[in-house]
């Protein structure tokens, strides 16, 4: 079912056992929407950015992905990698006011809470491109792999309850496709800019 995202001007399909730690744990800028796992350190990111007009298709991807790098610390050789960059057919997707859609897969060494050690992470990320409302829409799958034995992430699990299925790449897509958009005033919020933002429960990420 779909959930509303920023008050109802958008929606999409998000996956079970999430919390919405927009609302439910800390204040998060107006201009996003975190959802975390209840038993992993998943988290899935809506953003509303500021169109980056200065790059184009799927470089404007890897401009995304870098400026999280950037945020996750995690820019130096060896840190990340961009493992794959395509177009999403408009004809997939409910938000047909995109110009384009590239979704990049990649990889990133990022530290919890500044900490010395690393955790591997997978990360998906679709760039909607909305240039009539000067706003690149990022929504970004934070998918650890591998989390060292030092992390506090480690075992961050252990909500009461059913076992809960991590995330999958299916089930971002799922979001991906389902994402539309309702009320085209939420891209009139003043102030934004771009920044950084490191969430409690998941690894990165940058917002506003």
């Amino acid at each position: 079912m779909a959930r509303p995202l920023f008050g109802g001007a958008l929606s999409a399909t998000i996956p079970p056992s999430a919390q919405d730690i927009s609302s439910e744990l800390r204040e998060i800028p107006d201009n996003q929407e975190v959802f975390t796992h209840r038993e992993t350190d998943q988290s899935i990111i809506v953003e509303l950015l500021e169109y980056q007009s200065h790059v184009e298709n799927e470089d404007a991807a890897k401009y995304h992905f870098e400026d999280v790098a950037g945020s996750n610390k995690a820019s130096e050789p060896g840190a990340c990698e961009v493992r794959s960059v395509q177009a999403i057919p408009k004809a997939e997707l409910a938000l047909q006011q995109c110009a384009s859609a590239w979704l990049l897969t990649g990889g990133q060494l990022v530290s919890k809470f500044n900490e010395e050690v690393k955790n591997t992470v997978n990360i998906h990320m679709c760039l909607f491109r909305l240039p009539q409302f000067s706003t690149d829409v990022l929504v970004t799958f934070n998918d650890p792999v591998i989390i060292n034995p030092l992390s506090s992430s480690k075992g961050a699990g252990g909500v009461a309850g059913p076992a809960a299925e991590p995330w999958t790449v299916q089930n971002f897509q799922c979001v991906l496709k389902s994402l539309q958009l309702l009320d085209p005033g939420v891209f009139s919020l003043s102030g934004r800019t771009q920044s950084q933002l490191l969430c409690k429960d998941s690894f990165h990420i940058k917002v506003k």
